[in-house]
C-alpha cells in the first residue's frame, strides 16, 4: 500500500495572478503558504483486476476511459494500464469547494502517489508541471498553478509565473520569530459556504483575454500588492501585511459580484470591529474560509464565535506533497 498526503494552502498576496490568461502576457508572482491540513490518497493492487475507486464516491469499473472522476481518469491515463489492476481512496482533513486548494492537493497526491506505486521517482518541479498539466491543459479548467505548486514544494513561497509558462520560486526569508508570530496571528473561519471556483475564475479568466481595462488594472494591483506583502513578511512588519490584506480584500471584491455576498461582508467587518488588522476570503472567492491577521485573538474569536463561525487552527507544512507509506 502507498499513502501520500498534500498539503492545502492558503494564499498570502498576490492572488489571481496565476492564471495562464493574466501570466503569459503580463507575468504573475503570488506569495502563498502551505498549511498542515491534507488531502490523503491511498493507492493499492487489489486481488481481481479492475478499477476501484473510494472518494465521495464509489466506482468499479474494468477500463480507465470509464472512470467518471476527471482527473482520476487523466491520470491513470499517464500509466497506459493495459490490464488495470489498482485501487484508490481518497480522503481529506477538509471539504472541497473551501478556498484552499483541494483540487490542486488531490492531484499532486494522486500522481505522487502513482509514481511511488511504479516505484518512479518525481521531484517537486515535475510533480507540479504535470498536475498542472492534466487539471489546466488535458481538463481544460480555467484555473491557475498555485495550487498545485503551493502543494508540491510546501513552505512560504513566492512563486514566479514567466509568459513562457516556467514557475520559478523563492522560499521567503522569514525569521523564526516572524515565522511563529504569523502561525500565532493568523486565523482561518469557515463561512459555511462551499463553492466552486470555476463560475468566477472563468468570469476573470475570459475579461482577461478580452483584455478588460478593469480586470487588468486590478490584476496590475494585487500583484504589486503581493510584491509589498512579501517585502512585509520578510521584514517582520506584520501590521503592514494584515493592512495590505485589507487592500488586497477590498480590490478582489471588484473582480466580481461572486466574490462576497451580504453575511461574508457582515462577519469581515465583525472582525474588524473585533480588531483584525486585515484579511480577506480565501480562493476564488464566494465563500470557503475568511483568513483574519488580529492581534488580539481572543476577542475576535469570541466575535466570531457567537456568529457561529467555526474556526480552523493550523500550523505551516513544510515537507510538500509527501509519501507516508511505502515501497
Amino acid at each position: 500500500m502507498i499513502i501520500v498526503r498534500s498539503p492545502l494552502r492558503i494564499t498570502l498576496g498576490g492572488g489571481g495572478t496565476d492564471l495562464p490568461s493574466y501570466y503569459r502576457t503580463h507575468e504573475g508572482a503570488l506569495v502563498t503558504a502551505a498549511i498542515d491540513k491534507y488531502v490523503y490518497v491511498t493507492v493499492l493492487r487489489p486481488f481481481e483486476e479492475g478499477i476501484y475507486l473510494k472518494y465521495s464516491e464509489i466506482e468499479k469499473v474494468k477500463q480507465v476511459n470509464e472512470v467518471k472522476h476527471p482527473i482520476i481518469r487523466e491520470c491513470l491515463k499517464l500509466l497506459n494500464l493495459k490490464s488495470p489492476q489498482i485501487e484508490i481512496s481518497a480522503l481529506a482533513d477538509i471539504p472541497s469547494g473551501t478556498g484552499l486548494g483541494s483540487s490542486g492537493s488531490f492531484t499532486t497526491a494522486l500522481l505522487k502517489a502513482l509514481f511511488a506505486h511504479r516505484r518512479t521517482h518525481i521531484s517537486p518541479q515535475e510533480l507540479a508541471e504535470l498536475a498542472c498539466d492534466v487539471e489546466i491543459n488535458k481538463l481544460q479548467e480555467p484555473i491557475g498553478k498555485q495550487d498545485q505548486y503551493a502543494a508540491a514544494y510546501g513552505g512560504i513561497t513566492c512563486f514566479n509565473f514567466h509568459r513562457d509558462d516556467r514557475v520559478s520560486l523563492e522560499p521567503l526569508g522569514l525569521s523564526m520569530d516572524t515565522l511563529h508570530a504569523l502561525e500565532d496571528h493568523l486565523l482561518l473561519f469557515f463561512t459555511g459556504y462551499a463553492r466552486s471556483a470555476s463560475a468566477i475564475l472563468s468570469d476573470q479568466d475570459s475579461r482577461t483575454k478580452e483584455s478588460s481595462s478593469e480586470m487588468l488594472d486590478n490584476l496590475h494591483y494585487v500583484k504589486e500588492l503581493g510584491r509589498r506583502s512579501r517585502l512585509a513578511l520578510e521584514l517582520g512588519d506584520l501590521k503592514t501585511f494584515g493592512s495590505l490584506m485589507h487592500e488586497h480584500w477590498l480590490h478582489k471584491k471588484l473582480r466580481s459580484k461572486g466574490m462576497s455576498n451580504q453575511k461574508i461582508d457582515h462577519w469581515y467587518d465583525l472582525a474588524r470591529d473585533a480588531g483584525a488588522v486585515g484579511g480577506k476570503v480565501v480562493g476564488a472567492g464566494g465563500g470557503g474560509f475568511l483568513l483574519l491577521l488580529a492581534e488580539d485573538k481572543s476577542r475576535l474569536r469570541s466575535s466570531l464565535k457567537a456568529e457561529g463561525l467555526e474556526e480552523l487552527r493550523f500550523r505551516f507544512d513544510f515537507d510538500g506533497t509527501k509519501v507516508m507509506l511505502g515501497p
